[in-house]
């Protein structure tokens, strides 16, 4: 079990460090609604999956029916990670599609997600699930705010990072000419 939970804390640090650099500061993407609702709804969705894995794997033995329940949300999950993969890039096309390695950082969740999958479980030492716990709370945070931006409520203007702040793309300043002389 302890194997599982160092990936699943190296896949909630990748997922944090995938929602705050790239959909947070850089891409704003609740900002960016209604085109983005079906990217969001599945977010959220997920978000709420991996608060519950956070929160509960490293403190909770899913055996019985409830191991049925586990691996249920588990498939859940990569079945709409694989949707988010084919929605994202429709409704992201006209912001220029996915944010430059963005899909680098999806790729290396997904090499992580399927190690800790791998993993045979063993015992833990309680900082990991404290840490693990922690993790649910930002992950809860996360796909609040995703959940609340699908839902319809009150947000600040959406701005393209990757854009002037005059709303057009950046172009290129024109050489100086002359010399001094």
């Amino acid at each position: 079990m302890a194997d599982a939970l160092w990936l699943l804390a190296v896949l909630g640090l990748l997922g944090g460090f995938d929602t705050v650099c790239f959909h947070e500061i850089r891409g704003r993407l609740p900002a960016h609604l209604p085109g983005l609702r079906p990217e969001l709804r599945l977010h959220a969705g997920r978000g709420f999956i991996y608060v519950a894995v956070f929160g509960t794997l490293p403190w909770i033995a899913w055996r019985g029916a409830w191991a049925v329940v586990l691996a249920a949300l588990l498939l859940c999950e990569i079945s709409m990670t694989l949707a988010d993969f084919v929605v994202e890039d429709q409704v992201r096309r006209p912001m220029g599609g996915l944010l430059p390695g963005e899909r680098v950082t999806r790729t290396i969740v997904a090499i992580v997600y399927g190690a800790m999958l791998a993993i045979v479980l063993t015992p833990v030492p309680s900082w990991l699930r404290l840490g693990l716990s922690a993790l649910a709370l930002g992950t809860f945070v996360s796909a609040a705010r995703d959940a609340y931006a699908v839902i319809g409520f009150p947000r600040p203007p959406a701005r393209r990072p990757w854009h002037a702040p005059g709303g057009g793309p950046r172009t290129p300043r024109p050489p100086r000419s002359g010399a001094a002389g």
